[in-house]
């Protein structure tokens, strides 16, 4: 396959302005009238925690490179320095408009709904001022600490994503009768509740005040004998991504909890300050952070949006707030009281959170307590903070059986919780391995290896998400429960290469990264490639979070220009560009941005008729072919394939939540006009709730004609 043509720099868009993009996705949503008005603070509340990560880790990783004086181009032709110059322009656009959504239109419509959110504390009527002071002088005067600075006290370490107060406070020079002007700052205390419940005025249901505005209302309390100049919030952002020379450390555990310190005080790479704020306190802020005007942000609102959700948890807003989802059953156990005698009868799909997690979960669980159990092996990414997973495998080993779990602690910003959770399952007896050097463990796979009559059988889960209930509920992802005797003996040699570097022999089943992923992906699209030139039907569908890997992209141009229908379905970053005549014409690109967060990995491939179908927790990216242990496995059943093929032409038919990439890189919302709306979200929970009801159903699943893709110039409706 020659794929020399496809490597120009304008066929593909700089992964790191690609994600900025994503993220209007999500700010869309909070701008989309259309949704009940709590939910729209929360796609705003997610955009403002989406954009933190992007700048301690993505946003960090340029500026270190720019620091090494590397300027090797990227695979779009942008240098570090280039991106960043193009990121800061974007992502300062992209918080004008979240403040212009919440300034303009969720907080009026918030008043009309009965909450209102008391802006600046100069609004508060007598009687709040009355009842928020005396709360300051009770709750947050005595957990408040002051700090100057002047000869004798330098600047003080600032804490990142900390919010605080600065100040310039006047002290009276009794010899020469001046004022001189030190500053001063406070951190706004994160154990205490940044939403302020205050008595409410009378056509309101419930008024509210952000704590920064009652501390800089009461700050002079806080420099007696000192006049306040001036007092305004600010908040900085660190380079909190992980460097750790994983050769050269001796302890893994003790290596990764020095440098997690260590993130609280990387380079100030941003810093947000309110609109307002005296020029001479910015001016000291931006010489003691060393930071550019380029990466300070003038903020027209509160700072850091990611409180909005706590405006979300307010009671008494419930129709304002979208009706939860509880997860539907799985039929396919209803009537087994273990587990293992359906695993026995046929591979069992699940499909969460449409599906409920409980099966995953009573999987560890019911293996934990069974007799016939001998050993569980288990990877885990990311669990929950009371994880009945970790509890049930921690039981496990205390039942004497042989327990083998990896906890990736390499997991970002997973990293304290997974150290906290390796400790407890190694004083309950379990042989716990802390991922391998160089590489993350990112699959997601549990074997249970059982005694039974006619020997010793396994029972395998895989999925494309994490082993964690809570997520579970808010995550889109598939799983397969199995006792094929191949996927077993794969599994088996999965956990043997994790714990011992063994590499089997040969595989049967599953498809695994870093060995050899990136080739039969390459293979099989270059499989139908060779189809289509032969005149015969060609087509993929691929659903993933990200694609970036530049070979992968080379071998679907190379593809398209065969004639491969190509329809891809990427939730986050997408470095292809579609439309671009004789390379990307059969290429179709849409993202869906939902209720849930789309994170399940499927993959389809024609070839001839005989439909592969495939799932996993690898993402078309180079992190997860070539620097992580991925699992990719195959559906084989022929209903679970039918299932899962389902689900890709839904989410292809989705009009109602889907963003269609464009030939010029934009992405707008398909053309609904004349036709039926359809929300893949809602359609799969209204499908397994009726599947719970009637097993059969899954039998008589709807046939979606897929939605075309919207053309140029189309209004959204």
């Amino acid at each position: 396959m020659d794929v020399k043509s496809y490597e120009k720099p304008e066929y593909y868009v700089n992964r790191e302005l690609s994600w900025i993009k994503f993220n209007e996705r999500v700010l869309s949503e909070a701008r989309d009238k259309t949704l009940p008005l709590f939910e729209r603070l929360k796609f705003l509340s997610i955009t403002s925690s989406n954009l933190d990560e992007f700048y301690m880790v993505r946003v960090a990783s340029l500026k270190d490179q720019v620091h090494a004086k590397y300027t090797k181009a990227d695979i779009s032709g942008l240098t570090p320095r280039e991106q960043l110059r193009s990121i800061s322009e974007k992502t300062h656009e992209l918080v004008q408009v979240q403040y212009s959504t919440y300034n303009r239109s969720l907080l009026p419509t918030l008043k009309k709904a009965g909450l209102h959110v008391i802006e600046e504390h100069e609004m508060l009527t007598d009687a709040q001022k009355e009842y928020v002071d005396q709360y300051f002088e009770e709750n947050v005067y005595p957990v408040l600490t002051p700090m100057a600075m002047d000869s004798s006290r330098p600047f003080p370490l600032i804490r990142n994503k900390t919010l605080n107060i600065g100040a310039l406070i006047a002290k009276k020079d009794r010899k020469k009768e001046e004022k001189i002007l030190e500053f001063a700052t406070v951190q706004v205390p994160s154990v205490l509740p940044r939403v302020v419940l205050i008595p409410g005025g009378k056509n309101d249901k419930q008024s509210v005040i952000f704590l920064e505005e009652l501390i800089e209302r009461n700050i002079g309390k806080l420099f007696l004998n000192n006049d306040v100049v001036c007092a305004h919030p600010y908040r900085i952002m660190r380079n909190a991504d992980l460097s750790i020379d994983e050769d050269e450390a001796e302890d893994l555990l003790v290596e990764i909890q020095k440098q997690l310190k260590k993130r609280q005080w990387g380079e100030v790479i941003r810093l947000e300050v309110e609109e307002k704020m005296d020029s001479r306190l910015l001016k000291i802020l931006k010489s003691e952070f060393e930071i550019k005007e380029e990466d300070i942000f003038t903020i027209p609102g509160p700072l850091d949006l990611t409180v909005l959700m706590k405006l979300y948890g307010l009671d008494g807003f419930e129709d304002y707030k979208a009706s939860g989802y509880t997860p539907a059953p799985v039929a396919a156990f209803r009537g087994y009281e273990s587990i293992f005698d359906r695993i026995r009868e046929g591979d069992v799909f699940v499909h969460h959170p449409y599906m409920s997690f409980d099966p995953v979960v009573k999987f560890v669980q019911q293996a934990a307590k069974d007799p016939s159990v001998l050993a569980i092996k288990q990877t885990l990414y990311r669990v929950s903070g009371h994880s009945p997973i970790v509890a049930a495998l921690a039981q496990a080993a205390e039942n004497g059986k042989q327990v083998s779990v990896l906890v990736e602690l390499k997991a970002r910003f997973d990293e304290e919780n997974n150290i906290v959770w390796a400790k407890k399952l190694e004083k309950a007896g379990c042989h716990v391995i802390y991922g391998l050097v160089g590489l993350k463990t990112h699959s997601k796979i549990t074997l249970v290896v059982r005694r039974e009559e006619n020997g010793i059988r396994r029972y395998v889960h895989l999925g494309t998400g994490n082993y964690n209930d809570s997520t579970a509920k808010l995550y889109t992802d598939c799983g397969i429960f199995t006792c094929d005797a191949r996927i077993g003996e794969d599994a088996t040699a999965v956990f043997n290469m994790l714990s011992g570097y063994s590499e089997p022999k040969y595989w049967n089943k599953l498809i695994v990264a870093p060995l050899w992923m990136k080739d039969r992906f390459l293979k099989m699209i270059e499989l139908e490639a060779n189809h289509a030139k032969e005149g015969k039907e060609a087509r993929i569908m691929a659903k993933m979070n990200s694609l970036c890997d530049p070979k992968i992209m080379e071998a679907l141009y190379h593809a398209s220009a065969c004639g491969v229908k190509i329809e891809l379905i990427i939730r986050g970053i997408c470095c292809l560009k579609v439309g671009i005549p004789g390379v990307s014409e059969n290429i179709t690109v849409r993202s869906i941005v939902g209720d849930f967060l789309e994170h399940s990995r499927i993959f389809y491939f024609y070839n001839n008729g005989a439909e592969e179908v495939f799932m996993g927790s690898a993402d078309w990216m180079p992190r997860n072919l070539d620097r992580r242990v991925e699992i990719v496995f195959p559906v084989e059943d022929e209903k679970i394939k039918r299932e899962v093929i389902h689900i890709l032409d839904v989410e292809l038919a989705d009009n109602r939540k889907a963003h269609i990439l464009q030939p010029d890189g934009t992405y707008i919302k398909p053309d609904r006009r004349g036709k039926v709306l359809i929300n893949s979200q809602q359609e799969f929970c209204t499908e397994a709730q009726e599947q719970a009801k009637d097993p059969g159903k899954k039998d008589r699943l709807k046939i979606f004609i897929p939605a075309e893709p919207a053309q140029m110039g189309e209004e959204e409706v």
